[in-house]
């Protein structure tokens, strides 16, 4: 499957500070020191049933912003994403609006290819589609199956969570929410027959109109976790740097993608854990369940500049749960057009200094409102907003310019 076109991203000419991150496994921030000098990210894609909203939004930039600050510090990164083109949520909108599930997967995913590029969103050097990873996973489950950590219920093979000693320590979850949260996110904690209520499906038995494929296991499909967990050691090998994505996703999948690449490696499936929060809207989270959704497509199609839209969600911390209000949205209209403004004149405010601020506020744990506002003091003193302009810097805007880009995405 292909991703979307990478944007041009200049080179610095200066070196950014050492990466670190929340990670929470550990609960505590983490300096992420890659290996061999390029560091691997795993971030869960989308499952393409509906245009990208601006909680997906929300997630992907906060790993763009990880991904560009390894570069400014001199690390090559090999990205990984993958899209769940076939799963139970993308079949029941198919069936339910009378579309092929195959034809709504390609639709969707294409519009969030535009919406990624719009928003100057590296791609991934991977990006991998689940029905395309399916050997991987049927390969993946063979392994788990060797290890003694497979079981069948019905046509249905499961993952048993007690293969892996270290099953808790990514979420941290006592059992009790772990049961909650498992019922909530596609779990079946009351089938019969199950080993333990945790234990997730990783082949599903085929069912009468679903799609389904031919494996040893028989004719059926894989489970979620299965798929992330063989793509993720396909391509960045048994440990990654950072596994990444929203926070719903802390548990089970993250949860459970570790187990099985664990289990069937012996090694750590990755090094650290990050989570962007998440975006709320009329008073609950943005989620297509609830269908409280701003698009970012719609805001693109109403003529809303994307580095807007961009800047608007940058102005919160990546871990930060918040809600999006039209008001952050037409500030942020009036802050590009300031910036761009206070650029355009060329000289301005010693600019030195704020490209430091910009490269270490994004290295300490990507703390994008303290960059942004790095930048908002830059242009106030540049403009003279408080009744004196300072043109002190004849360079400065060709100094800011690449590191707006490189580091924050915002090409102005």
């Amino acid at each position: 499957m292909r991703a979307w076109n990478a944007p041009e991203v200049p080179t610095l000419s200066v070196v950014g500070p050492a990466v670190a991150i929340h990670d929470t496994a550990s609960g505590e921030r983490t300096t992420i020191t890659p290996d061999d000098g390029t560091a691997r990210l795993y971030v869960c894609g989308i499952t393409p049933y509906d245009a990208t909203h601006l909680g997906h939004a929300n997630t992907y930039i906060a790993f763009d912003l990880l991904n560009r600050a390894w570069r400014s510090a001199g690390h090559g990164v090999q990205y990984v994403q993958n899209v769940t083109d076939v799963d139970d949520p993308l079949l029941e909108r198919a069936t339910k609006v009378g579309v092929d599930w195959v034809e709504l997967a390609e639709r969707e995913t294409e519009l969030f290819r535009q919406d990624m590029q719009a928003l100057r969103v590296l791609p991934p050097e991977q990006y991998i589609g689940a029905v395309e990873s399916i050997p991987l996973a049927v390969a993946l489950i063979e392994r788990l199956q060797a290890a003694g950590a497979t079981y069948k219920v019905d046509e249905d093979v499961y993952y048993s969570v007690a293969a892996d000693p270290a099953f808790g320590q990514e979420s941290g979850y006592d059992r009790e929410t772990m049961l909650a949260l498992f019922a909530e996110r596609g779990g079946d904690p009351e089938r019969e027959g199950k080993k333990d209520a945790l234990d997730c499906v990783v082949w599903r038995g085929e069912r009468p109109g679903e799609p389904s494929w031919d494996s040893p296991f028989g004719r059926g499909r894989p489970g979620w976790h299965i798929e992330c967990a063989a793509i993720a050691l396909e391509h960045l090998g048994s440990t990654m740097d950072v596994q990444g994505g929203g926070s719903d996703l802390v548990f089970p999948h993250h949860e459970m993608c570790a187990g099985h690449a664990q289990v069937a490696t012996g090694a750590p499936y990755s090094r650290s854990y990050a989570h962007a929060g998440m975006v709320g809207y009329d008073g609950e989270k943005m989620s297509k369940s609830r269908g409280n959704l701003v698009f970012v497509s719609a805001l693109r199609n109403s003529d809303i500049d994307p580095m807007a839209i961009r800047l608007a969600l940058m102005r919160h911390h990546y871990r930060e749960d918040w809600e999006w209000t039209d008001d952050q949205l037409w500030s942020a209209v009036d802050d590009v057009a300031q910036w761009r403004r206070a650029l355009a004149l060329g000289a301005g405010a010693a600019a030195a200094p704020v490209v430091t601020e910009v490269l270490a506020a994004l290295a300490d744990d990507l703390d994008a409102p303290r960059a942004t506002a790095a930048i908002d003091a830059w242009v106030a003193a540049t403009l003279g907003t408080d009744g004196l302009a300072d043109t002190s810097d004849p360079d400065a805007a060709a100094t800011l310019l690449p590191v707006l880009d490189a580091a924050l995405g915002l090409s102005l």
